[in-house]
């Protein structure tokens, strides 16, 4: 009733430009509207130029709330008078977003930092839209039945899960502190530090950080920014946490992003917002990898199998098929230069073509594919020609190589050793005992003749076995030795 009432009402004033017009609409429908605004904003080469650059606004310039009622938020969070927890509290906020507002204060000891305060009733909000998305999900389940593949009910419950996260400011508190971690002393990116004592489920205080929008390209191109390496390393950076750390920043739209301007020539990230944070395990890790790579190598048949191999589409899917129907996509696509390419588009079509081969969405990685969408749109606001794969290929390729190597099997046995050496008294007695067991064992009365061949070839077996084992047992010291 509410999105219908909206809906009609901004319809109605058409005195206002369309683009005003959709923005009013996504702030009164709420949280999850501004959300989706903010991701089409991020990809204004897929938008008429004037909603694209409209939506731009709820990065951060949504309406707040009385700076005076954040002020009485924040000393019932901490039961104490503002005036002993910070220096200065500034009433008038600095910027508000669809979930939060933040606050300019000093601490005590004159450190500058920044409050964020969730706005008032915003979980009430949020689980009743949220709630009115999955009973959509729920009837177009019944009622469609070729959607069902598309799981929109586990998509739904990975976003529900996602932004109830994002509500708890100790949750984002702690992803800040690993990112932090992450990219300690990197060139790449600078996350800022957290104060934990000032810090409560609904209050966030965190080091103050100076920078240049990422969306100003006028302050960045009067700076001297160089743009390209800016662009380049936005995607290096979003390919580090995938890959390198499986913890990476999901909420990846301009208003949460600067640049530092100390060093132009190369720039540095600076992160501002750590609600929504994506994580991948290994088998993801490795199929998007490979993925990635074959689609680079036009390998259409091993994106294909890895389609098949993931669970992507039924086990049953003619193989053939399925290459030719990927090819028919990206043949057409790959004639033009690859600074051209658009992933977003690319993945659309995909997507579509895979269709008709009953392709299931994944959920864990929704938020995955929404990142790429937004890095590759961020990127191209930067540097029109940002050549996406370019930049990608070489840090997917090393990644692979480290997969396999040396160096992998060496860290794998180095973090396994404490464990081997634990049970390394035992081994003895249970070899022992394995062997008195093998002595006691009637071979004669599961085969037909205890003297025939197939008994000695069974005790001979058995003999390799433990011989096997005895000898593994002797490398696994030699090489505990050796490492530690």
């Amino acid at each position: 009733m509410q999105i219908n009432y909206v809906l009609l009402k901004h319809a109605m004033h058409f005195t206002q430009p369309r683009a005003i017009r959709i923005r009013q609409a996504c702030e009164d429908l709420g949280p999850i509207f501004i959300k989706f605004g903010q991701l089409l904003s991020t990809r204004m080469d897929l938008l008429p130029e004037d909603i694209g650059q409209e939506l731009t606004k709820l990065q951060d310039q949504v309406p707040p709330f009385c700076g005076h009622k954040a002020q009485r938020m924040v000393e019932q969070a901490f039961n104490k008078p503002i005036l002993t927890l910070f220096k200065t509290f500034e009433v008038e906020p600095l910027a508000a977003a669809s979930i939060a507002q933040v606050h300019a204060a000093t601490m005590l000891d004159d450190t500058a930092v920044v409050v964020k305060i969730l706005r008032p009733n915003i979980r009430k909000q949020v689980q009743r839209d949220l709630d009115l998305l999955l009973l959509l999900a729920e009837v177009l389940h019944w009622l469609w039945p070729a959607i069902r593949r598309f799981k929109p009910k586990a998509v739904i419950k990975e976003i529900k899960k996602s932004l109830l996260d994002e509500l708890d400011l100790m949750r984002e508190a702690a992803n800040a502190s690993q990112l932090r971690r992450n990219f300690n002393d990197s060139p790449l990116l600078y996350v800022p530090a957290i104060f934990w004592s000032h810090t409560k489920h609904n209050i966030l205080t965190l080091e103050r950080i100076y920078g240049i929008p990422i969306s100003n390209i006028d302050a960045l191109t009067i700076n001297y920014t160089n743009l390209r390496c800016l662009a380049e390393r936005g995607v290096e950076i979003f390919f580090t946490q995938v890959f390198r750390d499986c913890f990476f920043h999901a909420d990846m739209h301009p208003g949460n992003v600067w640049v530092s301007s100390n060093n132009p020539e190369n720039p540095q990230y600076l992160a501002l917002d750590f609600g929504i944070i994506g994580t991948l395990g290994p088998n993801d890790q490795h199929y998007l990898a490979e993925n990635f790579l074959a689609f680079f190598k036009r390998d259409y048949r091993r994106v294909a199998e890895l389609h098949v191999e993931s669970g992507w589409v039924p086990a049953n899917t003619r193989i053939d098929e399925f290459e030719a129907a990927i090819r028919c996509v990206c043949e057409p696509i790959f004639e033009k230069p690859l600074k051209e390419i658009s992933f977003g588009k690319t993945l659309l079509r995909l997507f579509q073509t895979a269709r008709r081969f009953n392709m299931e969405v994944q959920p864990q990685l929704v938020l995955l594919q929404k990142t790429l969408i937004s890095v590759e749109g961020l990127g191209r606001q930067l540097y029109p020609d940002l050549d996406l794969w370019h930049t990608a290929k070489p840090f997917l390729e090393g990644w692979m190589r480290k997969r396999v190597g040396k160096k992998l099997l060496l860290k794998k046995i180095r973090s396994l050793g404490p464990f081997w050496l634990e049970k390394l008294p035992d081994l003895p007695g249970l070899i022992y005992n394995a062997l008195q067991n093998s002595q006691n064992t009637p071979y004669q009365r599961l085969l037909p003749n205890p003297i025939s061949y197939q008994t000695t070839a069974a005790n001979t077996s058995t003999l390799w076995y433990y011989f096997g084992l005895g000898a593994a047992s002797t490398l696994l010291v030699m090489a505990l030795i050796y490492i530690f």
